[in-house]
């Protein structure tokens, strides 16, 4: 009997997803809960699951296709019984590595480690590139997830017996793929968690990027341009089709390129692969070729020469001032929601500075002991318990407003948001429950929160029941700044850059660490004397820790 799947319901208020990729083909047996493939929301990247177990008939939607919820995705035959032979003919040579033995025939059964894996879309990627069989990683992530240590742990350890392995493996050019690319990058090329505030090695005065800047080879595309490397134009490629997402298929159209002309060496479900720089690379060349013809039929004279020179030259100019990128996915709706914020909420800033010598000295005594725990301890734990406290001598900083209702509603719980820089933008995962929760926990909570944002294996629900947010700004060295209110929340806390700097004490001028802080409230509901209250207060404990062992 031919089951068809339904894009399902996969977060609340969603109503459509972009299929990022398949992990099947027509053809493959499947297991219920098997994953079928990932889909992007416009707040994260979820699996597919399969809800019951039979054999691909048919898929409906292509890489990039932006599917409704409710809408078939696939046809899965419940009833047909797997054929190894029948098997050996359709399964394509993605699926062959994931899902084949040595001997090259499919099983037809799940694997032999029976449960779900939990590893984020590019590790199961990096998995079929590197020809290994994701179900069989023993993960060391939290929660028993598979990371991409992992993955190459089993690759070099097992990739070297297996013909099928060494032949997947042989197909990847590591050199020139953009994972390849980020997984050699140095530790100071991976972007930081917005809550990594101080070096590990407990040097405050030196404030860590949220962000760190990106070499210029690891942002190179696997794509070269032939304008980059002096290769003449490539030839014009001739297929029945071409993968490519939504966006990419515009950019051919604004170009003027037909899509399967366009060469590629990159595949996905058997089919040739384009990406945009794809399509700007051909186009250029394109363009180039064109006006080497022009520049040819002007040479009848010295004066044409040099105006075909000038406006060959302006094109050169203008191709090269601009480059585009999709508004789309997370970066859209991160947009969406901060468009919300500031026209909905108008933003007051209160501004004040925490003078820290002893928290500093409290969490240099502290650290080592957290690590013992295998913890690393940040300051951000202790604002986050210091906020607490605060918000439970002034509520109004812990509500929403209810505009239909017209009513101020306060939240007697304190969930913490902690905005987090990732690839795709600022996400805010929550730590629940702070008040409740020890430093040494909030902070385990915290990185693994936030560690999770950066590889988009967050669920939903985990961004979602915030009272209050903090933003660490200060990460990149800023001071003072307007933080956007993560709305419907009517306040947020951000941080400044850990610095000594001159204070006065006793009259005199002396060096002191500080912590600079900016408070955003939703004016509507907050005054302006609530908000340097609330900040009073956390100051009063930031600058006496020992106060926190009270809450």
């Amino acid at each position: 009997m031919a089951f068809e799947f339904e894009l399902p319901d996969v977060g609340e208020g969603v109503a459509e997803g972009e299929l990022v990729e398949w992990h099947v083909a027509v053809g493959d047996h499947v297991a219920e809960d098997e994953v079928l493939a990932d889909v992007e929301t416009d707040k994260s990247i979820v699996d597919l699951p399969s809800p019951v177990t039979g054999t691909i008939a048919e898929l409906h939607a292509e890489v990039g296709d932006v599917v409704p919820v409710g809408d078939v995705v696939v046809t899965i035959d419940t009833d047909a019984e797997v054929n190894g032979d029948a098997d050996e003919t359709t399964v394509d040579a993605e699926t062959e590595r994931e899902g084949e033995d040595a001997g090259g025939e499919d099983s037809g059964e799940t694997p032999a480690s029976g449960g779900r894996v939990f590893a984020p879309p590019h590790v199961r990627r990096l998995a079929r590139e590197l020809g290994v069989d994701v179900t069989s990683v023993a993960g060391s992530g939290p929660g028993g997830r598979v990371t991409e240590q992992d993955v190459r742990a089993a690759a070099s350890t097992g990739g070297s017996d297996d013909d099928d392995v060494a032949s997947a493996v042989s197909k990847v050019d590591e050199s020139d793929s953009p994972e390849s690319v980020a997984s050699t990058a140095s530790d100071d090329t991976e972007p930081k968690a917005a809550v990594s505030k101080v070096s590990d090695d407990g040097d405050a005065t030196e404030p860590e990027s949220a962000v760190s800047n990106v070499s210029d080879d690891s942002k190179r595309s696997a794509v070269r341009k032939a304008s980059d490397t002096g290769e003449q134009r490539p030839a014009a490629a001739d297929r029945e089709k071409t993968l490519a997402v939504p966006a990419t298929r515009k950019l051919a159209e604004e170009e003027g390129v037909e899509m399967d002309a366009v060469p590629t060496e990159k595949t996905q479900d058997g089919h040739a692969f384009v990406e945009p720089e794809d399509i700007r690379t051909y186009a250029e060349a394109q363009q180039a070729t064109q006006q080497q013809e022009a520049t040819a039929v002007s040479e009848t004279a010295t004066a044409g020469e040099a105006t075909t020179e000038a406006v060959t030259g302006e094109a050169a100019v203008a191709d090269g001032e601009v480059t585009r990128e999709p508004y789309s996915g997370i970066r859209r709706s991160i947009g969406q929601h901060m468009e919300e914020s500031v026209y909905t909420a108008p933003h007051a800033t209160h501004h004040d500075t925490a003078v820290i010598d002893e928290l500093v000295a409290t969490r240099a005594e502290l650290k080592p002991r957290a690590q013992q725990r295998g913890v690393s301890l940040t300051y951000l734990p202790f604002v986050m318990k210091a906020v607490v406290a605060a918000l439970k001598e002034f509520p109004v900083l812990n509500t929403t407003l209810d505009e239909d209702n017209e009513e101020v509603v306060y939240r007697h719980f304190y969930n913490i948001g902690v905005a987090t820089a990732t690839e795709a933008g600022l996400m805010v995962p929550v730590v629940d429950a702070v008040d409740g929760k020890s430093l040494v926990e909030i902070a385990a909570e915290t990185a693994d929160l936030t560690e999770r944002a950066r590889e988009r294996d967050l669920a939903r629900e985990e961004m979602q029941g915030g009272t209050f947010s903090i933003t660490n700004f200060g990460a990149i060295g800023g001071e003072y700044a307007t933080p956007i209110i993560n709305y419907p929340e009517t306040a947020i806390l951000g941080l400044g850059s850990i610095e000594q700097r001159p204070v006065v004490s006793d009259g005199e001028v002396v060096a002191a660490h500080t912590l600079p802080l900016s408070l955003s409230i939703d004016h509507r509901v907050i005054d302006g004397a609530e908000a340097a209250g609330f900040v009073n207060t956390v100051i009063e404990y930031l600058e006496n820790p020992t106060l926190l062992l009270l809450e």
